[in-house]
């Protein structure tokens, strides 16, 4: 075994593989960027070395300064995690080169299975079930569409060298082809440095269900079953599972030995991942591999009892798979939950911002939580915004149910948007508890997923409990400026309210959307009365540092967490998490929207097309913009019909959140 070993990745991959490192006796050395100089896996790691500026291909995608790294730090080997250079064959060869041992396949491996139409091909061959499409080198844009057209619409059009979802896009009608196709081409080129595409059959209501392998030098292969991996947004998982619901034994095998034949067929050593594409009649065809391991591995780990990270360290050194065939089972359930800094409401939009507040469940048997990151930590523009997976696991899928519920509610996040209320619903929507499976179910339960906002007001303790923290936290402030004062026990720093001829009220607005509430607030002993809709309830209770209020609301005791952001009040109570606005009653100028019609930055990112010619008369809905952030393209439309006057930036300009990105004159009524 190793003595000591570099990660060469960063947020919870690199956490995870550090403490498996620890566990093992390794000593773990951590690269980072100047972004990351204070992130998590670099002060979790034994030793941490500076590797260049924020942009990933002058750091964690710059392979001569990991080697460098290496080198400097005495690594014997390197570890990629998933993502940045995990399939990067040059890496894995340099590796080789420097004498570096590299956890991962052999650079052959890497190379018959990092281009999907080359491996396609190899599949064909090793009689893997494939979906029918055009996998060839042509890429001529009328070449293809007449492909699409033999194949017949839909068809996806996605990345030969991609994965986690960029690069792709379906096309329901021919005269969508091109434009669909020039943007999966951009959006490939800047994620993989590599514009070919392949075209396939596009098959309504699939699942998605993926196996996991693993060889080892001696030439074993095993299957550690399967996930399912169908719930998906923008061709990126949102929830994982395993087993998959629905799969007998005979398909389990079918898929498995499939699985062990791709690999075979290109000498597979260390962790894979064979994904297939599954119709309703569970016939399955070959998608693609993952020449590494899976940011849903958790789930494989959860069902087995197994760390796949020690066995690719186990492997990587040499020594022979630790189980056979034979002796995997699977036991219980498990789900994973990616939370990631976006806005569901936004269509998924990328975030980035201080976590203000950061609370995750609890880990047990049950639960498992995945992290690299802790409140204090920047989200930022440069790299994928994960903020955590959430694990749970059970005896069966309806428990496992359950606690993946409790353990989103118990999940409390203030600073950036975030997915966790819509990941909370996607798992309570009827489709996804009764196991209807597939890769449309987000768009299929959009009412459900998508309640309009700011129609319903929040429940009553809600409005008493953001009151009641705003009250305890405004005594706790005086009693620190009397104790800092010159005389502590003057009656003069007392906020109680104390008047010669009885109490003072004090009026305390809160808004929530469209809805405003004024709570009239009058010390009482050790609590207060507040009086809301002409009801009083006599309040007290207490509320910690960082925000957790337990409260007494007329002889009912509740617990909740309260957290100040700004104007904003964060209250997660009941597992429900709602945002409050206090008012000053003397002035409110709220928070600013940004620029009116749409037409400001959604997100900072990098302009990369130009879509109208300035001058020109738009329709509304009209593409005029294409940006870029966190490897994913978002199109500015014309929110009204017009002419457009100027854009403010280039292609290649970098702009920021809130910054208005055109000139657009709104045709008269």
């Amino acid at each position: 075994m190793f003595s000591k070993l570099l990660i060469a990745n960063r947020g919870e991959i690199a956490c995870r593989i550090i403490k498996t490192a620890r566990r093992l006796g390794i000593r773990s050395v951590a690269v980072y960027s100047e972004a990351d100089r204070a992130a998590r896996h670099v002060r979790l790691a034994d030793e941490a070395v500076c590797i260049g500026p924020a942009a990933a291909r002058e750091s964690y995608l710059a392979i001569d300064k990991i080697i460098a790294a290496c080198q400097a730090s005495g690594a014997e080997a390197v570890h990629p995690g998933y993502g940045f250079l995990s399939e990067n064959e040059a890496f894995a060869e340099a590796c080789a080169a420097a004498g570096i041992v590299f956890i991962g396949p052999p650079v052959a491996a890497i190379r018959a299975m990092g281009l999907k139409s080359e491996s396609k091909k190899l599949m064909e061959k090793a009689g893997v079930p494939l979906t029918p499409g055009y996998h060839g080198d042509e890429q001529a844009p009328e070449f293809l569409r007449g492909k699409a057209d033999e194949i017949g619409y839909p068809v996806l059009i996605k990345a030969s060298a991609g994965g986690g979802g960029k690069g792709m896009r379906v096309v329901w009608q021919r005269e969508e082809f091109f434009a669909a196709l020039a943007s999966c081409q951009r959006e490939a080129a800047a994620a993989f440095g590599d514009d070919h595409v392949l075209i396939e059959k596009y098959l309504e209501r699939p699942r998605h269900i993926e196996i996991q392998v693993f060889g080892d030098t001696h030439g074993h292969l095993v299957y550690l079953f399967e996930r399912d991996c169908s719930v998906q947004r923008r061709h990126q998982k949102v929830l994982e599972e395993a087993p998959a619901p629905g799969m007998t034994e005979e398909r389990r095998a079918a898929m498995g030995q499939a699985a062990i034949a791709a690999a075979r067929a290109v000498g597979y050593v260390g962790a894979g991942t064979v994904e297939f594409i599954v119709d309703q009649e569970g016939r399955f065809y070959f998608m693609e591999m993952n020449t590494r391991l899976q940011v849903e591995h958790p789930v494989t780990e959860m069902i087995t009892g197994l760390d796949l990270v020690e066995w690719q360290l186990r492997i990587a050194a040499g020594e022979p798979l630790p189980m056979r065939q034979e002796a995997l089972a699977i036991r219980g359930h498990a789900i994973e939950a990616r939370i990631y800094a976006e806005d569901p409401a936004k269509g998924f939009l990328p975030a980035t911002g201080r976590l203000v507040h950061l609370a995750l469940p609890t880990e047990s048997l049950h639960v498992r939580v995945d992290s690299g990151v802790e409140a204090g930590d920047e989200i930022s523009p440069h790299y994928d915004p994960m903020i955590a997976k959430l694990i749970v696991w059970d005896e069966s899928r309806e428990r496992a149910l359950v606690r993946l519920l409790q353990a989103l509610a118990d999940t409390r996040i203030v600073g950036v948007a975030n997915n966790v209320g819509f990941l909370a619903r996607l798992a309570a929507s009827p489709s996804f508890v009764q196991a209807r499976l597939d890769t449309g179910l987000i768009e299929r339960e959009h009412d459900f997923l998508f309640p309009a906002a700011g129609t319903e007001a929040p429940p009553r303790e809600v409005w008493l409990l953001a009151a009641l923290a705003e009250l305890l936290r405004d005594r706790e402030y005086a009693r620190e400026e009397a104790a800092a004062s010159a005389d502590p026990h003057s009656p003069w720093h007392w906020r109680d309210g104390w008047r010669l001829h009885g109490a003072a009220r004090r009026a305390i607005v809160l808004r929530a959307g469209e809805h405003e509430q004024r709570l009239w607030a009058t010390p009482c002993g050790q609590g207060f009365l507040l009086e809301l809709d002409g009801q009083t309830t006599p309040v007290f209770g207490e509320l910690r540092a960082d925000g957790l209020l337990s409260a007494d609301l007329a002889g009912r005791r509740v617990s909740a967490t309260v957290v100040p952001a700004g104007e904003k009040r964060h209250v997660f109570f009941a597992g429900q998490s709602t945002i409050l606005a206090a008012v000053d009653p003397l002035h409110y100028g709220g928070e600013g929207g940004g620029a009116e019609g749409g037409l400001a930055a959604p997100m900072p990112g990098k302009v990369i097309a130009l879509l109208a010619e300035p001058g020109a008369r738009v329709e509304k809905g009209a593409p005029l913009m294409v940006l870029e952030a966190m490897k994913m393209e978002h199109t500015i439309v014309a929110p009204q019909a017009g002419v457009l006057k100027a854009y403010r930036f280039a292609v290649g300009d970098q702009v920021c959140e809130g910054e208005l990105l055109l000139e657009l004159e709104g045709e008269a009524a």
